[in-house]
């Protein structure tokens, strides 16, 4: 059963687990925002805690933030000789592949061996029981072969010890992607991502006696598709599998939650899901969903005991970008520092000097932004590179400022109701103004592109400028977030 609620929300993509002892680990896909590759853990896999990433040192981050939705793919976790191994793609930083490794998963994690010779993305790493380590990805041959390469590794050096073959092209769908491989019962299971991450994704598997084949597809592939349904999670695919020690197996993957009339559109990125996974005369069949309570508000405040961990930035390391000096924080000029958009309702509120913003966006190019100057507060909107203004109001300095998202409006006998509506407001010394509203669906993947989710946070123009106060509140559950104290007030 494909589940409603993530595990981990939010633009949280391409997940991989592994587990050591009774606790497991999960990394996820980041994209051109640093630090990269998210580290969570959990002992009960529906509730996860983020405790760091795994590279967030500017050695490790080489031209991440050269363009939206470059930088960071897929990557793969495992755990291995009492080490946790984790290798990815930087796009925008070739060729080839980065593996990092640490004892403690805590870091810091090493500065990345570069596997020069695998060109393609999506890496993942396996051992067998003699040793030897598999390297897979997606990627092209020479000859113009494509679909999901192998070659044995030698993961001190970063040499590959026999040349890339390709060991399957699934079953015909776009875009095989996404290798796993897992050994069980005598079998080695390739477990891969094909359809393209939009609705046609589907996750199909095959097997075989040996870890670089000849692989025999599942007789009832895909074991994971929502195409062609009206699920409410859709885009369903790149799975990880994981073993648990009494024996089972658990499935985890990425999802999106499309909302709004015909075609919907999803704005919270891709997220991860969860399931348990049975075994069918040999083939693995996805079963029952694992789904955490979403009910809860998530408050989360920029305070003088740090920065969060979420706190993310497409400009760079947000400790390089955000400073506090004698209790007040300092945001760096042309400056974005922020957290990613875990829920379908949120209130995001701000007190910032002069020079200062809030702004939830997807890109550069698809944003709307609450800015702070001298003599006024403007809203505006930028829809591919195309500036809007909303609204404005006179102001004198150190202003409140707020970004909501709120359910969308149905209008009767119309199909034009998006996914949900965006407000701008600011608090005038006596109640909340609305500077402007705009529909949800101009900050939605479906019509900017790319592969990320929204982030909301802390914009700064040609300045240096202060920020005073910064609260994220967000819930599944619309009625939950405004009851939460002075929210609409």
């Amino acid at each position: 059963m494909i589940p409603e609620t993530p595990i981990i929300p939010g633009f949280h993509p391409d997940p991989s687990i592994c587990r050591v002892g009774s606790t497991y680990y999960l990394v996820t896909s980041s994209f051109e925002y640093a630090p990269g590759v998210p580290l969570f853990s959990s002992s009960d896999l529906r509730r996860w805690t983020q405790i760091g990433h795994v590279l967030d040192r500017p050695e490790q981050l080489e031209r991440v933030n050269a363009r939206p939705s470059g930088g960071i793919y897929a990557p793969t976790l495992r755990h291995h000789d009492a080490r946790f191994w984790m290798i990815t793609t930087n796009v925008t930083n070739g060729p080839g592949q980065l593996l990092v490794t640490v004892e403690d998963p805590a870091g810091p994690w090493s500065d990345p061996l570069r596997i020069m010779d695998a060109h393609g993305i999506d890496p993942d790493l396996a051992w067998d029981d003699d040793g030897r380590c598999w390297l897979s990805w997606s990627g092209e041959l020479p000859a113009g072969q494509q679909g999901i390469l192998q070659a044995q590794l030698d993961p001190v050096t970063g040499s590959l010890l026999s040349e890339p073959a390709v060991a399957w092209r699934g079953t015909g769908g776009q875009f095989p992607e996404g290798p796993h491989l897992h050994k069980k019962d005598g079998f080695w299971y390739l477990v891969i991502a094909e359809g393209g991450t939009e609705r046609g994704h589907a996750v199909t598997v095959a097997r075989s006696s040996s870890p670089d084949g000849p692989f025999e597809p599942c007789p009832f592939n895909p074991i994971l598709t929502a195409r062609g349904t009206d699920r409410p999670t859709q885009n369903t695919g790149h799975a990880d599998l994981v073993q648990l020690a009494d024996g089972s197996w658990v499935i985890v993957f990425l999802g999106t939650r499309p909302r709004g009339s015909t075609p919907a559109w999803h704005v919270l990125g891709r997220e991860t899901f969860a399931a348990w996974l049975s075994w069918d005369d040999g083939w693995p069949r996805v079963g029952a969903a694992i789904e955490p309570d979403r009910d809860e508000v998530l408050v989360e405040a920029l305070t003088a005991d740090g920065i969060p961990l979420s706190f993310v930035s497409p400009s760079g390391l947000p400790a390089d970008l955000l400073r506090i000096e004698g209790g007040r924080w300092h945001l760096g000029e042309n400056a974005f520092v922020g957290r990613r958009q875990e829920h379908l309702f949120t209130s995001t509120r701000a007190k910032v000097g002069p020079g200062v913003g809030l702004e939830l966006r997807i890109d550069p190019h698809h944003r709307v932004s609450v800015r702070v100057g001298s003599q006024s507060v403007r809203a505006v909107a930028t829809i591919g590179d195309i500036p809007i203004a909303l609204g404005e109001l006179i102001a004198d300095g150190t202003s409140t400022i707020e970004l909501r998202t709120e359910p969308s409006p149905e209008r009767a006998g119309t199909l034009r109701h998006g996914p949900d509506l965006i407000v701008a407001r600011v608090f005038d010394g006596r109640e909340w103004r609305d500077l402007g509203r705009i529909d949800g669906r101009y900050l939605s993947t479906e019509v900017a592109g790319g592969f990320t989710g929204r982030f909301v946070g802390l914009l700064a123009e040609n300045q240096d400028a202060v920020v005073h106060e910064f609260v994220y509140r967000g819930s599944d559950s619309y009625s939950a977030l405004t009851e939460t104290q002075g929210l609409l007030s």
